[in-house]
């Protein structure tokens, strides 16, 4: 079980990353099938405890990134890809991997930040304006700076594949296995 969740997932995020680098889309196509694939997988082969673990994970990964999208800040396609992951990692190692995707994030927004001075500019005056408006009054209000050039647009799911490929990692290297069995 272990080498088939390690081809599958290698596959999804690697396919998922030329997509989204791509066309900035992580398609239905490549996540439905990836979430359903890793719940039935783990059923059959570790029955209801595999299932179980399966979705846990799948539950996991599709909370902790539809908050971000509900603000906005995340596409559809990177929650069920996240949620893809759950389905084939369970629940302990979804939450690692969800954490080595935000600092996979964090890095790479700070990198397309710093190849343009501007960009970064503007969003420390909206960090500086923000703080100073809740100082002032006491409420977090966000009012961004206007600008006339747009944000760049990140590619979250080269992240999603970082951080999945690190967890991968790390479990094995901590427990023998990567999701935990069953």
């Amino acid at each position: 079980m272990e080498l088939l969740v390690i081809v599958m997932l290698s596959a999804a995020l690697l396919i998922a990353t030329i997509t989204d680098i791509r066309s900035q889309r992580i398609p239905n196509w490549l996540t439905f099938p990836l979430i359903l694939t890793g719940l039935v997988a783990h059923t059959m082969y570790g029955g209801l405890e595999g299932l179980k673990l399966a979705g846990g994970g799948f539950g996991l990964g599709f909370v902790a990134m539809v908050i971000p999208y509900f603000m906005g800040v995340m596409g559809a396609g990177d929650v069920k890809l996240m949620a893809g992951v759950g389905a084939w990692l369970g629940t302990s190692a979804t939450l690692t991997a969800f954490l080595f995707t935000c600092l996979a994030g964090g890095v790479y927004a700070l990198g397309v930040l710093s190849m343009n001075r501007q960009y970064l500019k503007t969003i420390l005056a909206n960090i500086a304006n923000t703080f100073s408006v809740f100082i002032a009054t006491r409420k977090f209000n966000f009012t961004p700076i206007s600008t006339e050039q747009a944000l760049p647009r990140l590619c979250y799911g080269v992240a999603i594949a970082v951080g999945t490929i690190g967890a991968m990692a790390l479990h094995g290297l901590q427990n023998g296995s990567i999701f935990g069995g069953y």
